[in-house]
């Protein structure tokens, strides 16, 4: 998969994992179930960042170390 479409799938988990969250919580779901969302949804929004940053980079190899 290239980087975009990756990217373009990862936004699209980050935004259901956001109305699932909001859902949750409106429901006042016990904040241990919010939480594991949460944790998810930061993993992919930090994963997004990575991956656009490579992409947009020249190299890349900063990126990585």
């Amino acid at each position: 998969m290239k980087i975009p479409e990756r990217i373009s799938v990862l936004e699209e988990k980050k935004k259901d994992l956001h109305l699932r969250i909001e859902a949750l919580e409106a429901e006042n779901a016990p904040d241990a179930s919010v939480t594991k969302l949460k944790k998810e949804k930061l993993k992919i929004k930090d994963e997004i960042a990575l991956l656009t940053a490579y992409y947009e980079s020249d190299s890349g190899i900063e990126y990585f170390g």
